[in-house]
């Protein structure tokens, strides 16, 4: 009986390891698309500035 309820216990403790590294494993991947999608709005938003700021210096040159 007790080696019935150690096996038990055993596979049931495997089952709840494997579920939390599944949940583990999808937060870090959304961290990972979240930090990925931040990078590239920050380089969108830098090459419009670069843009604009050559733009005001066209402007100011030609003024």
């Amino acid at each position: 009986m007790v080696k019935v309820a150690t096996y038990f216990a055993m596979t049931f403790g495997a089952f709840l390891f494997w579920q939390s590294m599944d949940k583990v494993h999808v937060w870090i991947a959304l961290h990972q698309d979240e930090k990925k999608e931040r990078l590239e709005r920050e380089m969108a938003i830098k090459q419009v500035r670069d843009e604009l700021l050559a733009e005001a210096k066209q402007r100011d040159s030609l003024a």
